[in-house]
């Protein structure tokens, strides 16, 4: 007669399941990559004054509108009235930030900023 073999169940061991975990966690580390997804370039208000053709523009960013000298802008017009300005002198912009402004909003002003060579930017702190 054929005996009955019967198989004895045994626990789990979890040492090499975290080591299987931990492998899978190191792999991704180091197999993703960290690319910069914009930069912007922030510099400090130095201590020039203004020359003698230079004029300072004043730049209101607020979570909806932007006022260039208190003219109110849409961030596609920026560029184009900035260029017109600009088109024979340099100019120094002072910006200045509303309280519930967001940083994505602050990045893509900046971004349109940052193509006009002939401009300096200040930002003014919050008082």
């Amino acid at each position: 007669m054929a005996r009955e073999v019967r198989y004895r169940r045994r626990a789990l061991s979890m040492t090499s399941l975290i080591d299987v975990i931990f492998l899978l966690l190191l792999f991704f580390m180091l197999s993703s990559t960290f690319s910069k997804f914009a930069e912007v370039e922030l510099a400090g208000v130095g201590g020039q004054g203004a020359g003698a053709g230079d004029q300072t523009l004043f730049l209101q960013i607020t979570p909806d509108t932007l006022r260039l000298n208190t003219a109110a802008l849409d961030i596609k017009a920026l560029s184009g009235r900035l260029t017109e300005i600009l088109a024979d002198s340099e100019s120094k912009l002072l910006l200045s930030l509303s309280g519930d402004v967001t940083s994505q909003r602050l990045t893509d002003v900046l971004v349109v900023l940052r193509a006009q060579p002939k401009l300096t930017l200040s930002i003014l702190a919050p008082s």
